[in-house]
Order: structure tokens, then sequence, then C-alpha cells
């Protein structure tokens, strides 16, 4: 009722104690699917609300909608953890801070830790600080952006939004978000077959004064840190908060091409410019691309989130990924939307498709990092994970352990196995960074 009082909008109070009962239930409260085959058990009840009520989306939800879910939401706990959702508001700071020491030793952060190198001994902290927050209304928005592109390294601020929401949505792929600049967000529609009257507008176009300050502080952070930034940002009622920035992951090309052309811009020397690229990933570039000349049956286009062509055997978790692929077979990890705890399948998928999200997505963003051919954002997708199938555009049914196709650079998905063809040889901005190494 503070909440309400303060904000005066009853229905962002409502929609911020669902995601904090949704959250809490899920990190510090361990209510999470049974097995691999089940759904999130918050997201089945939202699902639920959201077809009871004929909304396409959680902002569709009314107030009252949202303060039905709340009740539901802690009866779902008392019913799954044999307790009550906690009400006082110590034992709740309390439980989150818990919660982040213990996820140093869980088995995502064990896997991630091993992946990247990071060791043991490091441990995590914690942070405590006041939200902002992005779903107080429409003068409101949150995003994830890069000061360049982290798929080809172009030198242009790239990334997603969305109005009315919180940072989580655009990360998890809850919503398929909108592009930050006018340029992306038309190139994006027409690789999509959206016309531009179906087109989502990008933040240029609705908060233009805001984008400008948003590209002006990334290019500021870029030039402090000498790297690429990842940035996370949210919008509270017109002002412009900047959450977090961080060295952006990126593909080989784009790291490739952000080190070539930030020596020419004179923000970095040959030597750094070297150190940059990391040597193990250098034969991203020498992969193989999809055949022009084949033949191809289009039955899904969604988010080109990182380029390459990839194809496998269809599945739908990650713990059957690395199964499967330890068994010695391609996969493509297929989801409606990934998370930290995929993080084991994605490793050893040969691409990643999902249903929901975009180019800042965790799937997009993690794919990118591991050098994996993704397509987000698939809305075409109807995927059943108690049945092990998804449908595609047409009606065509895709099973577990059938064979799809990903082009991770157009966003679009083939059935069956596409023939490649090899990559082209050294040039451009490859030949001079190697060039710089003899």
């Amino acid at each position: 009722q503070g909440l309400i009082s303060d904000a005066n909008t009853e229905r962002f109070a409502w929609d911020s104690y669902r995601r904090f009962i949704q959250m809490y239930g899920d990190v510090v409260l361990d209510l999470k699917p049974v097995d691999k085959k089940q759904a999130d058990p918050f997201e089945e009840i939202l699902e639920r609300k959201k077809h009871a009520r004929g909304a396409k989306l959680d902002t569709d939800l009314t107030a009252a909608d949202l303060k039905e879910l709340v009740a539901e939401f802690k009866a779902i706990i008392k019913e799954k953890k044999g307790k009550d959702f906690p009400n006082d508001p110590h034992e709740q700071l309390w439980g989150a801070i818990g919660a982040v020491f213990g996820s140093w030793q869980n088995d995502r952060a064990i896997v991630y830790r091993r992946l990247y190198g990071i060791p043991d001994a490091w441990g995590t902290a914690v942070n405590v600080q006041a939200m902002v927050f992005g779903n107080l209304g429409d003068d409101c928005a949150t995003g994830v952006g890069f000061s360049r592109d982290p798929a080809t390294g172009e030198r242009a601020f790239y990334g997603d939004y969305l109005v009315n929401a919180q940072g989580e949505d655009v990360v998890a792929g809850i919503r398929t978000p909108q592009s930050l600049s006018k340029k992306a967000s038309i190139e994006d529609a027409a690789a999509q077959g959206i016309a531009e009257a179906d087109r989502l507008p990008s933040l240029e176009e609705t908060m233009p004064a805001l984008y400008t300050q948003l590209t002006q502080i990334a290019a500021r952070l870029e030039k402090h840190y000498r790297d690429m930034q990842d940035i996370e940002f949210t919008i509270e009622r017109g002002k412009l908060y900047m959450l977090q920035t961080r060295n952006g992951k990126r593909t080989a090309p784009a790291a490739i091409k952000i080190a070539v052309d930030m020596v020419k811009e004179k923000l970095i020397d040959k030597e750094t410019a070297l150190q940059r690229v990391d040597a193990s990933s250098i034969d991203q570039l020498l992969h193989p691309g999809l055949d022009p000349k084949a033949e191809k049956q289009l039955i899904a286009k969604g988010v080109a989130a990182s380029p390459g062509a990839a194809a496998g055997e269809v599945v739908f978790s990650a713990d059957e990924a690395e199964t499967e692929a330890h068994a010695g077979k391609k996969v493509i990890l297929v989801r409606v939307e990934t998370s930290p705890e995929d993080i084991h399948g994605m490793n050893v998928a040969e691409g990643i498709l999902t249903a929901r999200g975009g180019k800042a997505s965790h799937a997009a963003v993690v794919a990118r990092g591991m050098g994996k051919t993704c397509v987000a954002g698939c809305s075409d997708l109807e995927i059943h994970y108690d049945g092990e199938y998804f449908l595609a555009k047409g009606g065509v049914r895709v099973s577990r352990g059938d064979w799809i196709t990903l082009d991770g650079s157009s966003g679009e998905v083939f059935l069956g196995k596409v023939p490649t063809v090899e990559a082209g040889g050294e040039s451009g901005d490859f030949a001079t960074l190697m060039g710089w190494a003899d």
C-alpha cells in the first residue's frame, strides 16, 4: 500500500510485488521446475492468467489481475515449499544476500568458472542498493546497449529496450524487445518480413532526447575504458539512470574489427589490439557458411542474434544437449528462452534457437561470447517441452532428434541439414591484425 501511495499507480505496485515474489521464489526459495520437461511454475501461472484474460503481453494485465497473481504465487510457494512467503523486509533482505553468496557454489557458477578460467578462490560479493523502476508507465523503459555492434564490430550503438518494463524482461526475453536505434529497427523489421506500419518504434523515435543522452554516455564510457561497453539502463518517468557497464562479449569477427578500429582511432596501441583477440576464437572466422545454391525449407525466422551457420539434432534441455553431445552428436538447443542454468548445454550445442528474446537477451549475449550461432525471438515457434516437439510456420512439426539448420546471420531456421561452403580466406581487418603479429 505504501508503494501504491508513493507511486500513485496501483498497477505498478502489484506488478513490482508479483515480480519480487517470482524472483525470490526462484532464487532464494529454489522453487524451480521438477524436471526439464516442466515449465517454470510461476510462468505457468502467469501464462494461464494471460490466456484467461485474453492478454497477449504481461503489460495487458490489470492491477486486479496482478493482485490475483500475487495470491496465486504465494499459494504455490506454500504448497511446494511448505512455508509462507516471508513478509518481514529484514528476512527478505538477508534471504536474498544469502542466496547470492550461496550461488558461488551452484552448478551453473562452477561451469561458468571452468569455461572462462575464473579461480574458485575469488568468491563473490553482494551489492545492496535502491531500485529505479522502468515499469511505472509509458514514460518509463529499460534496456541493454552496446557501444559497438558485438556481432560485427561496426561502430554503431546497438541494443534493445522495452517500454514499461524491468531489466529482466529484456535479458530473459520475456517480451521480444525493440531496437534502440531507428536504423537497426528498420533493418530488423525488414529482415523479419515485418511491414513498416507494424514495426515497433525505436528508443530514438519514442524518446529522442534520452536516446541522445544515452549514446553520449556510452561513447564517454567506451573512451574511458578503451573497450566496447555493454551497458544496462533504466528510464524512470523521463529520467535516465545508468545501472552498470562492463566490457562487452563479442564474436571473433567483431573482436578483430573493434581492435583494429580502436588502433586507428588511437584508443589503444597495436600490442593491446593483439591481446584483445583470443587466439582460440580465431577459428570462428574459418567456420563454413550455408551454401546459397542448396535447396532449403524455411520453417521460421527470428532475430539474427549471433552469426554463423549451425546444424544439428533438436534437443529441448541443457542436460539433453550435454548428454547427446558427449555421445558424439551435433545438437541444436531449442528453448522458449535461455537462463544461466542452461550454460552447460549452450557450451556443447552447435547453435541455440529461442522463441523469445532479442539481440541483448541471455541467449544472444552468451552465444556471441561462446562463438555459437544463435537465432532468438523466433515468434513463429510454439514449443512443447512435455511432448518434446515444436510447431513452426505452416504447422511443420519438429520433434526431438530431428535435424534443423540455423543461419545466425539472417535469423532463418531451415528443416533438415543444409549443405555448407568453406569460409573465405584471410583479408581486411584479419589480415591487418595478423600483420601486426608478424
